[in-house]
C-alpha cells in the first residue's frame, strides 16, 4: 500500500460486498471516520452494490459492512480546534461515542455496566470529565454535590457520580448527551488541549497526580472503555483505539502500574504490537522471576476492569505467583 488512501481504496470493494477480513474492518472504520473523500466513495459503492442486488438499504443500525459505514459516517463531526498529540486520543474517543449514541434510540434503558443503563453510563462520563474540566477553568454543567469535607477521593468520586446520574435520569437521554458533548468539546478547546507546554503542568485529580497531558489520556481511556461497554450491551461492535492512541494508553497504564508494583517480585512485561513496549516491573534488586505477554487491547481492558486477572488472554512463563500479582495489581487500578 503506497499510502493510507490507496490502502483503504483497495479495501472498499471488499467492504461493499461484505467480504472484508476481520482485521481490515478497523482500518476501514478509522479512515472513513476522518476522510470525507473515501467516505463518499464508500457510500457510492454501497449504493451501487445494493442497486445491482435489488435490495433495500437496511438502515444505520445494521450489522456487518453497513454497520461499519454507519458508525464511521456518524463519527465525522464539524472540525474541532486542532489538538496536540496528548489530546488526540480523547478527541477520537469522543467522536466514537458520538457515533454510537446515534444508534441508541429505544435502547437507552439497556443494562450496561455496574448498575447503570446506557443513559446512566453517559451521565457517568459527564461526572468523570468534570474533574478535569473544572480544574481547567470550565464551569460545571450539573448541580454541585454536598460531599463531606475530608472525604477520601474514592468516596467523593462515588458520591459525585451517583448525584450526576440521579440528576440526568430526570432529563432525557438526548439532553444528557448534549451536556456531555458540550463539556467534551469545551475540554478539547482549552489551551491545554492544544499546547503541550501548558499541559505539562501536574495536577491532582481523583487522588492521582499527573501532568494535564496524561489526564487527557486518562479521559480517552475511560471514554473508550464506556463506549465499548455500551456497544457490547446493545450488540454494536466498537473498534479499539487506533494504534498510535493505544500506545499512549498502554504506556500511561504501565507507568501507573509500575508505581503500584514497587518492591514486588520482578516480572518482564511485553505488550505486543507496541514499539519498545517491554518493561521490567517490580523490584530492581532481584532477578526477573517471570515473563508476561499481553496484546494492547486486552491489557487496557484488564486495567479498565473489564477482565478478571485469571481470565485475560496472555502468555506467561516462570513464577506463576509473580505473574498473578502483576495481573491482580493491574485489575485493581480500575476505577471505571
Amino acid at each position: 500500500m503506497t499510502n493510507d488512501h490507496d490502502g483503504v481504496r483497495e479495501l472498499l470493494a471488499a467492504w461493499a460486498v461484505g467480504a472484508l477480513l476481520p482485521g481490515d474492518e478497523r482500518t476501514v472504520f478509522s479512515h472513513l471516520a476522518r476522510c470525507e473523500t473515501c467516505a463518499a466513495e464508500a457510500e457510492r459503492l454501497r449504493a451501487t452494490v445494493r442497486l445491482l442486488n435489488g435490495t433495500p438499504d437496511p438502515g444505520p443500525a445494521s450489522a456487518g459492512a453497513d454497520g461499519v459505514l454507519a458508525l464511521a459516517l456518524r463519527t465525522r463531526r464539524p472540525r474541532t480546534p486542532e489538538v496536540a498529540p496528548h489530546a488526540a486520543p480523547y478527541a477520537a474517543a469522543v467522536a466514537g461515542l458520538q457515533a454510537l449514541v446515534g444508534e441508541l434510540d429505544g435502547r437507552w434503558s439497556t443494562p450496561v455496566v455496574h448498575d447503570w443503563d446506557a443513559h446512566a453510563t453517559v451521565a457517568h462520563l459527564v461526572a468523570a470529565d468534570e474533574h478535569l474540566a473544572v480544574r481547567l477553568g470550565l464551569d460545571a454543567r450539573v448541580p454541585a454535590s454536598r460531599i463531606p469535607e475530608g472525604s477520601r477521593p474514592g468516596e467523593a468520586w462515588n458520591r459525585r457520580t451517583a448525584d450526576v446520574i440521579a440528576h440526568e435520569h430526570g432529563r432525557t437521554p438526548e439532553e444528557t448527551v448534549a451536556t456531555w458533548a458540550a463539556q467534551a468539546t469545551a475540554l478539547l478547546a482549552t489551551p491545554e488541549a492544544r499546547d503541550p507546554e501548558l499541559a505539562a503542568r501536574a495536577v491532582t485529580l481523583m487522588g492521582l497526580r499527573l501532568p494535564i497531558a496524561d489526564h487527557y489520556v486518562v479521559r480517552a481511556f475511560e471514554t473508550w472503555i464506556h463506549t465499548d461497554d455500551i456497544g457490547r450491551a446493545v450488540g454494536l461492535p466498537v473498534p479499539p483505539p487506533p494504534d498510535e492512541h493505544l500506545r499512549l494508553l498502554v504506556r500511561l497504564a504501565v507507568r501507573i502500574l509500575g508505581l503500584a508494583l514497587q518492591g514486588a517480585p520482578p516480572v518482564f512485561l511485553e505488550v505486543t504490537g507496541v514499539p519498545e513496549a517491554r518493561w521490567v516491573l517490580g523490584s530492581d534488586a532481584e532477578p526477573v522471576t517471570a515473563e508476561l505477554t499481553l496484546n494492547p487491547v486486552d491489557f487496557c481492558l484488564l486495567v479498565g476492569g473489564r477482565y478478571a486477572p485469571e481470565e485475560v488472554p496472555r502468555a506467561e512463563t516462570g513464577d506463576q505467583g509473580a505473574v498473578r500479582n502483576v495481573l491482580e495489581r493491574a485489575a485493581a487500578l480500575a476505577w471505571l
